[in-house]
């Protein structure tokens, strides 16, 4: 049985697995923390959860969304990159879908470099193992990840079949591929262009070639990668544009269905971009695109 943690008229909360069954976890004295300094900051996640925004019935598109914060594998932004997303897509008919993944801990996991992966793919299955209760279509699943979020999208959408856990339930016999993709200013690369905090965080600052190789999710996609949307800045000095770029190569490269979005200027972590008037319209090229995939 799941742990129902929470429930509100907002949002409902679910543990992404049974008590006692979190894989590669190690019993330590590790807390979770929450920071709000302008921005909710979640760190050293424990008990990862899916935290769950459902339009009205009569709103609904029957789609659903992921999310997944960004904050370099160290923190997530779970509110500017997470729930106020949730949010948004909700006005649009659309479910938003926290995921509140593990971060990669060496104190309290085990092979941790695999750890978020572990986290998203049981997601995608919980998700799509509920699709009834969420009165969402099983077929219309997709994900949204911004910065080191969208480093774990794009290797969720790389990745989906890559067995990293042993399953715990019938839950883990579902497909973990997305149905699309999209990816704000992500890191893609763990090559020259990568940010080096994600990467460190993820497979150590020098981290094996063979690693660094797997996680460069632009060498990972094939023609079973979901059809993608990107955005970016050119202007963003903390994950360069070519990562989006790579990545929107690669697709390509493989027949995937790719649209890109390049902003002049924006920098990085601009989230939903309420504040900048040519910016901000990420969000309706985001919505015109997931109609195109009807």
């Amino acid at each position: 049985m799941f742990n129902f943690l929470s429930c509100s008229v907002a949002a409902q909360v679910f543990s992404l697995w049974p008590e006692g069954q979190i894989p590669n976890r190690i019993e330590t004295n590790e807390e979770e923390v929450h920071k709000q300094e302008g921005i909710l900051r979640i760190s050293t996640v424990q008990k990862p959860t899916i935290e769950v925004y459902l339009p009205a019935q009569n709103n609904a598109t029957g789609e659903a969304m992921l999310i997944f914060p960004g904050g370099g594998y160290g923190i997530l932004a779970y509110d500017w990159e997470g729930t106020d997303i949730a949010k948004f897509l909700n006005g649009k008919g659309i479910a938003g879908i926290v995921v509140k993944y593990r971060l990669p801990s060496s104190k309290s996991q085990t092979q941790k470099h695999n750890v978020p992966l572990i986290d998203a793919q049981r997601a995608m299955r919980m998700v799509r193992s509920k699709a009834s209760d969420f009165h969402i279509d099983p077929n219309k699943i997709g994900i949204i990840g911004f910065s080191a979020g969208g480093h774990l999208a794009s290797t969720l959408g790389t990745h989906f079949n890559e067995k990293v856990y042993a399953p715990v339930d019938a839950i883990d016999s579902i497909s973990a591929r997305p149905d699309f993709m999209a990816l704000g200013y992500p890191v893609i690369s763990f090559g020259a262009m990568t940010h080096n905090g994600t990467k460190t965080n993820l497979i150590g600052e020098s981290g094996p070639q063979d690693m660094i190789e797997h996680f460069s999710n632009e060498k990972q996609v094939t023609d079973q990668t979901p059809p993608t949307i990107l955005f970016h800045a050119t202007d963003d000095t903390v994950v360069p544009v070519e990562n989006s770029l790579l990545f929107y190569k690669a697709l390509k490269d493989n027949g995937v269905s790719a649209t890109m979005h390049i902003y002049p200027k924006g920098g990085h972590g601009f989230s939903l971009a309420r504040k900048d008037e040519h910016l901000r319209g990420w969000t309706e090229r985001l919505l015109e695109w997931l109609e195109s995939l009807d």
